[in-house]
């Protein structure tokens, strides 16, 4: 995507009026065409350079105006930025130079007082770097007050100085863990997670009970959605979400201040609570994520297609198919050109799923919207987004009886992945293609025995209770009962049960 359009993406309707508005005050003369290129990249007119001069011997006056309006763009986002996301903590730093400023003139009482008003906006705010420099000033000019405090002032101090000291090895954990977990996700890279995380953490000897706070928590849950992901196995989570949520309740009054880490964690615990078939739960976390979010802002931007995705998913495995499909297709209509190709990506591949499991044929319709390659989807979405994709559509052509391109995309499959999947010891995507593989040789084999039985057992291990695990042994499963994907998917959750005791 074009740089600029990339910095236009992340600006909403008022901030676009406002930049153009900047763009007009710093303008020195009338026949500046930076605001001209703005619009025309706003509507993303193929013919810009044309529009904007009559002959390609001004490239050179192109390229140069395009530098400037990046720059400008820099410039104006930072701002904002500023502004916006920081203005406590700016107004934190302001108190603290004023107040610096007004003691070196021996203006003490209102001097004191700055400072004071600047400790308790920085420790609000968790900013500790910023803390430790104002009770550095504060122990500097003590001497001043009339009863100071000095060991309350030193204890302070101390205890702040330990809390940097923490934040600071878990700033250094949380990076090495984000390296190896990104050539985890998307490299294929193999690693044992489990003792990574445990080893890092003891090596730079962090307290996460001493450190909790709305940043450390959602970069522990970040981690934890990782490790999860990859195995496939949202059990393994299931321990954070009291921790999270009796936090996020205590500092409900303080969450205003980290809106950013706030929502993030709204949203991993919305999606644990999926993962777990703690549906209310998650559609709780789902409806405060949202109603967090300011209409036109960024964040609401980020969360939008997201918690339409989510709240899909929770209908769809509490029942309520048609709801689900509908929410999901309205959060495909309401994506735009600035939308996350990710996002959208999600949006596309749970339709699909969602078709499948209703046998209904527009699934190969929505998955020849799918047009990436297989390896632009392993670099952007991950190896095993990519897998789940590749085995849906095996699916989907045995389901609709093209069996040829099935057997075509199995070998693929195979040559692809294999060597990954055996690497990885991922034996269960081994185990459930072997089976399809047997009842494409042979479709009696669903009257087989030790065929069904092969199923039941994969249906019961404790390891593939994951609902997206779930959905792929349905599939299975319905070839033997002779009902829906989706049904048998339901009778796997216990979903049809709980909805008939009730």
């Amino acid at each position: 995507m074009d740089s600029i359009v990339e910095l236009i993406s992340v600006l909403d309707n008022d901030d676009i009026k406002d930049f153009k508005s900047f763009l007009k005050k710093k303008n020195k003369r009338n026949d500046v065409k930076n605001i001209r290129l703005l619009e025309i990249l706003e509507t993303d007119d193929i013919n810009r350079l044309k529009k904007l001069y009559g002959s390609s011997k001004n490239k050179d006056a192109y390229h140069a105006l395009r530098k400037r309006l990046h720059d400008s763009l820099l410039l104006f986002i930072s701002n904002k930025t500023f502004e916006r996301d920081n203005s406590e903590a700016h107004e934190a730093l302001r108190l603290l130079i004023v107040g610096r400023f007004l003691l070196e003139n021996d203006l003490i009482k209102p001097g004191f007082k700055c400072l004071q008003r600047a400790e308790q906006k920085a420790l609000l705010l968790e900013q500790f770097s910023l803390l430790n420099e104002i009770l550095q000033v504060r122990l500097q000019y003590a001497y001043l007050e009339s009863h100071p405090e000095l060991e309350l002032l030193v204890d302070r101090f101390r205890v702040n100085q330990h809390k940097m000291q923490q934040e600071a090895k878990f700033q250094i954990a949380y990076a090495f863990l984000r390296v190896e977990l990104q050539d985890i996700h998307l490299k294929g890279k193999i690693v044992d997670l489990n003792k990574l995380v445990l080893d890092t953490i003891g090596k730079y000897d962090i307290s996460l009970h001493e450190l909790l706070s709305f940043k450390s928590l959602y970069q522990l849950l970040f981690i934890a959605n990782e490790y999860a992901m990859i195995h496939q196995n949202y059990a393994l989570v299931r321990s954070f979400l009291k921790t999270s949520d009796e936090f996020i309740t205590r500092q409900k009054a303080n969450s205003v201040h980290h809106s950013f880490y706030y929502l993030h964690i709204l949203y991993y615990l919305a999606n644990f609570n999926l993962r777990n078939k703690l549906f209310d739960e998650s559609l709780a976390y789902l409806e405060q994520l949202i109603a967090g979010c300011r209409p036109g802002t960024v964040l609401r931007a980020q969360f939008h297609l997201r918690y339409y995705l989510l709240k899909a998913l929770n209908y769809h495995y509490m029942g309520e198919g048609s709801q689900a499909l509908a929410i999901l297709r309205l959060g495909i209509q309401q994506s735009t050109l600035k939308s996350n190709e990710a996002d959208l990506a999600d949006l596309q591949l749970c339709l699909v799923m969602f078709l499948t499991q209703f046998q209904d044929k527009l699934a190969l319709t929505e998955l020849r919207k799918m047009i990436r390659t297989d390896a632009w989807y392993e670099k952007k979405m991950g190896m095993l987004w990519t897998i789940r994709k590749s085995l849906l559509e095996i699916l989907i052509h045995i389901q609709f009886g093209d069996i040829d391109l099935a057997v075509s995309r199995v070998k693929s499959f195979k040559r692809r992945y294999r060597r990954y999947l055996e690497t990885v010891r991922e034996g269960r995507v081994v185990h459930f293609l072997r089976l399809v593989e047997k009842y494409l040789k042979n479709p009696a084999m669903v009257k087989n025995k030790a065929f069904i039985a092969a199923i039941d057992s994969m249906a019961q291990d404790v390891e593939n209770q994951d609902l997206f695990v779930l959905g792929f042994i349905a599939w299975l499963k319905s070839l033997i009962t002779s009902e829906s994907p989706y049904q048998a998917l339901l009778h796997l959750t216990g979903t049809l049960k709980l909805k008939k005791d009730q």
